[in-house]
């Protein structure tokens, strides 16, 4: 009799974590909920009812096995091309905070560049595993591969959302990296990014301002070093066990909407290092459950494809927990299952159905 059982501690871990997100989700935002919308709960309920949704998703995608996503990855890919135009178009994309990055769906909001990052995963462990012979020839095997990701890298940068193009360079380069490339090609990549990023600088001075204010807050402590500055007042005092649950100061209107990119703000004011402790560990059980389904997968694509997912929510996590505690610039990245918002807590999910097919296919 075949074993066909799913990681369930991985499900279990990605549950936990994903209702400890809706209750931090309340402490951070019930102040600014109640002022603006009248509903201490709004937030909530729109978390709750993805978290929901999400879960279902996942579920189902568990019962669909990897080689669907082999088969259609061209076309997955296709259609997030599609939607990263889509979103660009004055009155089809939405903007927020600046970006025009979003569909407006009622009262909730689809961010394309979300689904794009899993798209490009699915389709980069697909050209890796069909060219693996060609794949340490830099120009046929390599070249080709970067010319993808530098469209879709474009397209996310004229929206614009660099946290989230950041996430998706990293995580494919990593997958590259791991499918035998040499060291030396990654240095000279390295290089040219680094060229890059002053000509994006360049390009929207703005950028400029969060490196100096990264560097030094204090330059504009009202201004663009205002968010960093109340992300360290509210970890500052947390000591070893917090302030306390709901006991957070920074919460009332201090730090601006600290129940998306700066939760982890709050989670360290009102539960300490203790509190810090619990979500850096929950992340690292997770990388490390997601990494032994990689190294036991039976297919090349499916060896893949779950790296390229767990180090996509590694690299993500990683960004934001270090943009809160100010060892880089601000990005706009959220923290995966614990910040607010549907389009990231979806993939979030979504990453997991896959590993944990993976895992059902491998535990057969």
């Amino acid at each position: 009799m075949q074993n066909k059982k799913i990681d369930i501690w991985l499900l279990l871990a990605v549950i936990i974590i994903s209702v400890f997100g809706i209750i931090m989700i309340y402490s951070a935002s019930s102040i600014w909920a109640a002022y603006k919308f009248q509903d201490s709960l709004k937030f909530v309920k729109s978390q709750t009812i993805f978290f929901l949704l999400s879960l279902f998703i996942c579920l189902t995608i568990i019962k669909i096995p990897p080689n669907f996503w082999l088969k259609h990855a061209n076309k997955i890919l296709g259609i997030c091309f599609i939607l990263l135009i889509l979103v660009l178009i004055p009155g089809i994309g939405s903007v927020r905070n600046g970006s025009r990055s979003w569909f407006g769906l009622g009262g909730f909001g689809i961010q394309p560049s979300e689904f794009a990052k899993l798209g490009l995963i699915i389709y980069v462990s697909k050209y890796l595993s069909t060219n693996e012979k060609n794949i340490k020839n830099i120009k046929k095997g390599v070249f080709p591969l970067l010319g993808i990701i530098f469209i879709f890298f474009a397209l996310i940068m004229l929206e614009p959302d660099f946290g989230t193009a950041m996430v998706i360079v990293l995580t494919l380069l990593s997958l590259i990296f791991i499918s035998g490339v040499k060291l030396s090609f990654f240095i000279k990549i390295g290089l040219l990014g680094l060229l890059g990023i002053v000509a994006l600088i360049i390009v929207a001075p703005y950028r400029l301002t969060r490196i100096i204010s990264f560097l030094n807050p204090w330059s504009d402590p009202l201004g663009s070093g205002f968010q960093i500055i109340q992300s360290l007042y509210a970890i500052g005092p947390g000591g070893l066990l917090g302030q306390g649950f709901l006991k957070s100061h920074q919460k009332h209107f201090y730090l601006p909407e600290p129940q998306t990119d700066f939760i982890f703000s709050i989670i360290s004011e009102e539960f300490g290092f203790l509190g810090v402790l619990i979500v850096v560990s929950f992340f690292l059980f997770i990388f490390y459950r997601s990494l032994k389904i990689s190294l036991k997968a039976k297919d090349l694509f499916s060896k893949y494809l779950s790296f390229g997912l767990a180090i996509g929510l590694l690299i993500q996590a990683i960004l934001n927990l270090s943009v809160v505690i100010g060892l880089i610039p601000v990005t706009g990245v959220t923290l995966p299952f614990f910040s607010y918002g549907g389009s990231s807590l979806l993939t979030s999910f979504i990453s997991i159905g896959l590993l944990l097919r993976i895992s059902k296919e491998t535990n057969k």
